[in-house]
């Protein structure tokens, strides 16, 4: 507690009643389960709101095999050796196959694979 309150009682140390405090903790006992109800239909609609304001907006981009793309550096280059000047962007790069929607198997232009597959996060369609 705070000296002031040591002098002058808070009106929450002045009304306390240890009776009606462990009878409200009771109640609140009960309804726990309730509680807990409420609170996951609430997160629920709070995550459809989020589902559907995300969905608005969000632009698919739809590879096919044979398209051309660029590829993120910054994902490109793990030993972060770029400088701060380079390029963000390299390519471009040809879908070679699609795994999923949004993975992709890329190779250079000249028919050399690139090793991994890749997000589609981290790829740009290369218009010429």
């Amino acid at each position: 507690m705070i000296l002031v309150e040591i002098e002058v009682h808070s009106p929450r140390v002045v009304h306390f009643n240890e009776a009606n405090n462990e009878e409200g903790l009771r109640n609140l006992l009960d309804l726990v389960e309730e509680l807990r109800d409420k609170t996951v239909i609430r997160v629920a609609a709070y995550q459809q709101r989020v589902n559907c304001y995300y969905n608005k907006r969000v632009n698919p981009r739809p590879l096919r095999e044979g398209d051309l793309v660029l590829r993120n550096v910054t994902i490109a280059d793990l030993t972060g050796t770029r400088g701060k000047l380079a390029p963000n962007w390299e390519g471009p790069y040809k879908v070679k196959k699609v795994f999923q929607p949004g993975t992709f198997k890329l190779e250079t232009l000249g028919g050399k694979e690139i090793p991994k597959a890749w997000n589609s996060e981290h790829l740009r369609k290369y218009y010429q």
